[in-house]
């Protein structure tokens, strides 16, 4: 209670909540039932994606923003994997690039098409494959082009070059039980995890070591989530044992003690947290829950303070978190969530009401805007570098996107990746051996494709040529 007995000035107190009016929102639309406690829904300033129900394989939808109302049940997917999709994430530095991860133990990236779907669309950019089980997590790095984290089931973490579809760095010896979630931090330095074995940990991805960990976090066995707030420290939900959900803020640099620990109440959906570095305000959005309460994070003790809590009727089976430069900063809104029934997604808009119709400058600091700050390369060699911001004085227009291009280098000249540490040091000369009688197996085996692909080639050719001199005859 301590959390909302104290009356603080903040201008965050009276954010207001509101759903859409039933037009405005997306209907008819079978959302996925599988369970899995990611969101199922990504937005960006163009498009809104719903991880959908899907006989034999996965897909999901992808609407433009304006297209509200009821979708039509033979409305385009995105429908290339062959198990379930699991997440969804829009690329932060194109908002024409998604990626999704599958039961099917891929990743895939896709280019959707600047008004949206005409056709189903079954051919991704690229297939990332690397995972040996269900791939559940995907997060894009937040400022550095082409660079995409994944996470399975096989408990490893893999982070792509998206532009050369290459796995560049894999943590698979840092888990040992199931990973929750995974979050870059600002400047995409490090992540932090959540994981089954109750452990919260803080990676440097490119050094390939743990930095921090808290053990048992949360001492309850259902699912934990963990994320990097703009300053550094971590923000947790998870369980008591008593089962009560909780909420708690920690310093990375000492992970002994939190700085705040708060219990919520009973139920028992997990908290999806979603975090606005803007106005440091953090939303909490259980599954299973009909509400989103919100809290402020504050340098001041008791750091995380209540705000307020928008309750509706229904339950929400996902929800989608619009990034800043999608909201509207003509009504002062500083939030705008999408929220899964499970039959349609409903928009709901947080506004903080003010008299003046001038743009609120406290409100809208500048925000990561869509340029990428680093190119992968730079980042996989070692550089950091902060979100580029822009101004939304006078509102965001989205720019044009260029085409995600994907250049595979040449498997020959493909040294295997080195992954772990140990392979660096003892990496033996029977490893190259076998890569190059590998190499040389893969050599034949395409030389024999080409060979047969020109013998196709040669038949097709002389059963047209016949095909044209029956025609001739059947015309004279």
């Amino acid at each position: 209670d301590t959390m909302r007995r104290v009356v603080r000035q903040s201008k965050f107190r009276h954010v207001f909540g509101q759903a859409v009016k039933n037009d405005q929102c997306y209907d008819d639309i079978r959302v996925s039932r599988v369970t899995w406690d990611s969101s199922f829904c990504a937005v960006n300033p163009r498009f809104v994606a719903i991880i959908v129900d899907a006989s034999g394989g996965g897909a999901f939808l992808v609407l433009p923003l304006h297209k509200t109302g009821r979708i039509d049940k033979s409305y385009p997917t995105v429908c290339g994997h062959t198990g379930p999709v699991l997440d969804i994430d829009w690329c932060p530095h194109n908002d024409q690039v998604i990626a999704s991860g599958s039961e099917d133990c891929t990743v895939m990236v896709w280019q959707i098409p600047e008004n949206g779907l005409t056709l189903s669309l079954t051919e991704p950019v690229v297939v990332l494959e690397g995972h040996s089980k269900r791939v559940g997590i995907v997060a894009w790095h937040p400022t550095a082009r082409n660079v995409l984290l994944s996470a399975g089931c096989d408990n490893a973490i893999i982070i792509w070059n998206v532009g050369t579809g290459e796995a560049l760095i894999n943590l698979d010896d840092m888990h040992v039980d199931m990973i929750y979630n995974v979050s870059w931090n600002r400047n995409g330095s490090l992540i932090c995890t959540a994981s089954k074995d109750k452990k919260v940990r803080v990676i440097d991805p490119r050094k390939q070591e743990i930095v921090a960990e808290k053990d048992k976090a949360h001492e309850g066995a259902r699912p934990m989530r963990a994320i990097f707030l703009a300053d550094g420290n971590i923000f947790t939900t998870g369980f008591s044992r008593m089962s009560e959900r909780q909420l708690a803020l920690w310093n990375p640099k000492n992970m002994e003690e939190p700085i705040a620990l708060h219990e919520m109440d009973t139920s028992n959906g997990v908290l999806l947290p979603f975090y606005d570095p803007d106005t440091n305000i953090i939303y909490l959005c259980g599954k299973g829950d009909s509400s989103i309460r919100y809290f402020e994070i504050t340098d001041e003790s008791p750091y995380v303070h209540y705000l307020n809590t928008f309750s509706s009727k229904e339950p929400q089976r996902g929800m989608g978190f619009m990034p800043k430069r999608g909201l509207d900063v003509n009504k002062c809104e500083i939030a705008r969530f999408f929220k899964l029934h499970e039959r349609k997604c409903e928009p709901i808009i947080m506004t903080v009401p003010r008299k003046s119709d001038l743009f609120q400058d406290d409100l809208y600091p500048d925000t990561a805007g869509p340029e990428a700050a680093l190119e992968a390369e730079e980042w996989f060699e070692g550089k950091n570098a902060d979100p580029l911001l822009i101004s939304l004085k006078h509102g965001y227009i989205p720019g044009k996107n260029r085409d995600l291009k994907v250049v595979k280098k040449n498997i020959l000249d493909n040294k295997p990746a080195a992954n772990k540490k140990s392979d660096l040091i003892n990496a033996p000369k029977k490893a190259a051996d076998a890569s190059n009688t590998q190499n040389e197996a893969k050599l034949d085996e395409i030389l024999k494709e080409l060979k047969s692909i020109k013998d196709t080639i040669t038949n097709q050719d002389e059963r047209i040529s016949k095909l044209e001199q029956q025609m001739a005859k059947i015309a004279d």
